[in-house]
Parts: C-alpha cells; sequence; structure tokens
C-alpha cells in the first residue's frame, strides 16, 4: 500500500504589471499595492518581453520565476501575472 501524503494548501496573490518593453535599461517601480511598473530591454517578440518582466518581477518579490505564472495579457502591455505560494 502507498502512503498518501496531504499536498500543503495554496496561496495565490495577483500581480497588475505595466510592461515598457525595448527601454534602455532594465528597471521595476511599485506603483501601488499589487501594481507595478516594468521597463525591460527586450523587445516585444516571442514573449522576451514577457519573460525579463516575469524575471525582474521574481527578483523583486524575492521569489523563483517558477512561482510566477502569466494570467493574461500575453501580447498587451498591461498583464495580470499570479503569483503561487505554498502555506507551509
Amino acid at each position: 500500500m502507498t502512503k498518501m501524503t496531504k499536498k500543503k494548501p495554496l496561496e495565490q496573490i495577483l500581480i497588475r504589471l505595466k510592461v515598457h518593453p525595448d527601454e534602455r535599461f532594465n528597471r521595476i517601480e511599485p506603483c501601488s499595492e499589487g501594481v507595478y511598473e516594468v521597463w525591460v530591454k527586450a523587445k516585444a517578440e516571442r514573449g522576451l518581453a514577457n519573460a525579463a518582466a516575469l524575471a525582474l518581477l521574481a527578483q523583486e518579490l524575492n521569489c523563483p520565476s517558477k512561482n510566477l505564472r502569466l494570467i493574461k495579457g500575453s501580447k498587451s502591455p498591461s498583464k495580470i501575472v499570479a503569483w503561487i505560494k505554498s502555506n507551509a
């Protein structure tokens, strides 16, 4: 018999981003709670700017980028990202 283990409950926090691609510098600024404005050097093609924005956000939140999911806005400057945190 296999022993069943309980999974830890997950908490999901939604974050709004406004991304400015093809900029001179990478930077991120919090605007209000759960809202960030992000400037990235990457161009807005093939998801490069999205990946760069998620990497900057992960650095800002001090979490691994695998815990961030792009929920809405993959082809728009305004995006909604889910930050998935496990409750330990």
